[in-house]
């Protein structure tokens, strides 16, 4: 009776281990199945793919997409300076400060002839001061004669505002010149402290303003005629 009493008590205990590995097996293999499903995210967000591997979390591979901008294929264009042969240009010089417009004119003239512009395309203009310089510039513009237009002036500090109004508004006259006419119209107006300032920029030891802005006027012109010409 003792011996099979123990017999059927290891029997139970056998028959209960056996359903407990097989509770656990299925538990086990459900796990690996639902672990294997989580291997690749793929987020709908985002183009990164997230990896997992048998230590962990791996850092999200991220596709890299080409940029749509050629850079190989952007154009550079620039005007020529070398030379200016066959364009037109009007230069508009205002006639207060003359000891100072003078030599800047003449600094464009110069600069005009190094160019290859012949003296018959050139005309040059005066007017009495440098408020002026914007209308007329604006007119010659719209004239259709000429390529560019240079201006050129003078304004000294003194001991009022005067000063302030007359050289803001005359830089935004040369401006809406260039806007309105579609011509390009170049600020040669010196803006100065005083006098030796403005010595030193016409032919002075600063150089030639009005050479520097005859040297804009033709490469602005050439840009407008071999880039810009419809």
């Amino acid at each position: 009776m003792a011996a099979a009493s123990s017999t059927c008590v290891s029997s139970t205990i056998l028959h209960r281990l056996n359903n407990n590995t097989s509770s656990l097996l299925l538990s086990s293999t459900t796990t690996s199945r639902h672990r294997s499903s989580s291997l690749s995210l793929y987020s709908r967000n985002t183009s990164s793919i997230v990896q997992f591997s048998s230590k962990g979390l791996a850092k999200p591979s991220i596709e890299k997409k080409k940029s749509p901008v050629q850079t190989e294929a952007v154009k550079q264009l620039t005007g020529i300076v070398t030379k200016a042969e066959g364009f037109r240009f009007a230069i508009v010089v205002a006639r207060f400060n003359e000891i100072v417009t003078r030599p800047l004119m003449e600094g464009a003239l110069d600069t005009f002839k190094k160019y290859s512009v012949s003296e018959e395309d050139i005309d040059v203009f005066w007017v009495p001061g440098t408020f002026e310089i914007g209308l007329l510039a604006q007119k010659l513009g719209q004239s259709g004669k000429y390529h560019g237009i240079v201006c050129i002036g003078a304004v000294i500090r003194g001991d009022t505002t005067h000063y302030d109004a007359v050289a803001n508004t005359t830089a935004s006259g040369v401006l809406s010149a260039g806007l309105n006419s579609g011509v390009p119209c170049i600020f040669g107006v010196l803006t100065c402290e005083d006098m030796d300032q403005a010595l030193n920029r016409a032919g002075g030891k600063v150089g030639n303003k009005g050479s520097e802005a005859a040297l804009t006027a033709i490469e602005m012109a050439s840009i407008f005629e071999h880039h810009l010409k419809a």
